[in-house]
């Protein structure tokens, strides 16, 4: 790659595009933006430079529009906007690459159709990632798209991490923990040696907390054991998700409240987390802001969930030597880690205050010089990943 040449990340979600353009072989951010909204009220769209200024703004008055739609949208904003440069390739996140993709692949006709066997799998997911990819090769056929799953980074885990303990006609059918959020934890594998050299082969525990919360016990650089299982809604409590749930549950709330699946389904993703317990807000601004006991009980809930699972990915480890915050509530609640910390005493963990506190958007260390397990701030950047996942399928053609 030239310095003329650029790379665009897209990551698609239920309702929304989110896009990055990367230029050069040093992958310089330059620009990123994302659509909202899609299919529902008003769709909004802005993009922003490497600096965070706005480049541009557009509202749909007409009412919302579908993935097509905004992809269309996006084509010919890049079109209007690239200044001279080549898009050489387009990367994308896919939440599920099942038991076949363990790495980034170059997408075509016939990756697609495996992949859309695995929808089942993904089912709020999946198509959604997938739209993106069908109307480049529809729009822009020339232009190589690279596949980059979050589920990639586990599938090395040990067998016994991946099992269920169901009968084998069942898990031949690929009922088995997969975990989810893998190019985060990537992305936080490659970069904290890079501020501590002494953690390149050790025992880390990082946590990506937002919407979607998961953690996963590493090892040198590899995932060991994850908290998401056969689906992203497994684990930890996160904005609208229940977490980790006596799968009894599910059976009572059909046989004996008569719910359908697409009740269940609804509640156990859309209605529960944080949400339903606060019964006011999935956002945990809003909820620390908020007086209300249900609030600080939702929190509660979340921070205690934390601590057990750091316990049992310590376990899974033999020890620890790092904890790691990532994601929008990791990176920015200061509240939160500060209780995750006080409840890790008993590992070794202590926080410094001061520097919990302190302002900063980059990698940091929040923990005192004499804590025993160190704990870092690693901002979350799948885009980036997915960005040198594409560089290196692409120079490899």
């Amino acid at each position: 790659m030239n310095s003329t040449d650029s790379i665009v990340v897209i990551n698609a979600g239920s309702s929304s595009i989110k896009f990055s353009l990367y230029d050069g072989a040093a992958l310089e951010l330059a620009m990123r933006g994302k659509i909202e909204n899609l299919y529902a009220g008003v769709t909004r769209f802005v993009a922003q430079d490497a600096a965070g200024a706005v480049i541009d703004e557009h509202r749909w008055s007409g009412g919302a529009i579908d993935h097509a739609a905004g992809m269309r949208f996006l084509i010919d904003f890049a079109q209007s906007h690239l200044a001279g440069r080549r898009v050489v390739a387009v990367g994308h996140r896919i939440v599920h690459g099942g038991v076949d993709y363990s790495g980034p692949q170059l997408l075509d006709a016939g990756v697609l159709a495996q992949l859309d066997t695995l929808v089942p799998l993904a089912p709020l997911h999946l198509p959604h990632n997938l739209a993106p990819v069908r109307s480049m090769f529809a729009m822009a056929p020339q232009v190589p798209q690279v596949g980059c799953f979050d589920t990639a980074f586990h599938t090395g885990q040990p067998a016994a991490a991946q099992a269920f303990a169901l009968p084998a006609r069942i898990t031949d059918l690929g009922i088995r923990r997969y975990g989810f959020h893998g190019l985060s934890y990537e992305y936080i594998a490659a970069t904290l040696p890079q501020a501590d050299p002494h953690l390149a082969n050790a025992k880390v525990v990082a946590a990506h907390l937002g919407n979607g919360a998961s953690m996963c016990a590493m090892r040198g650089g590899c995932s060991v054991a994850s908290t998401m299982g056969f689906t992203a809604v497994d684990g930890l409590p996160m904005g609208t998700r229940c977490g980790a749930l006596d799968p009894g549950v599910v059976l009572y709330l059909i046989e004996e409240l008569g719910m359908d699946v697409a009740a269940v389904q609804k509640l156990l993703y859309q209605e529960s987390g944080l949400l339903g317990v606060s019964g006011l807000s999935s956002d945990m601004r809003t909820l620390e802001q908020s007086g209300d006991p249900r609030a600080q009980a939702a929190i509660a809930l979340l921070v205690y969930r934390i601590g057990r699972e750091l316990g049992s990915l310590a376990a899974a480890l033999g020890g620890l030597d790092a904890l790691v915050f990532s994601g929008g509530i990791g990176e920015n609640s200061t509240a939160l880690r500060a209780a995750v910390c006080r409840d890790a005493a008993w590992l070794g963990v202590q926080l410094d205050a001061a520097a919990n506190h302190r302002s900063g958007d980059g990698v940091r260390r929040v923990s005192t010089a004499g804590s025993r397990v160190p704990v870092w701030v690693v901002p979350a950047n799948e885009e980036l990943m997915i960005a040198r996942h594409t560089l290196d399928i692409l120079e490899q053609q």
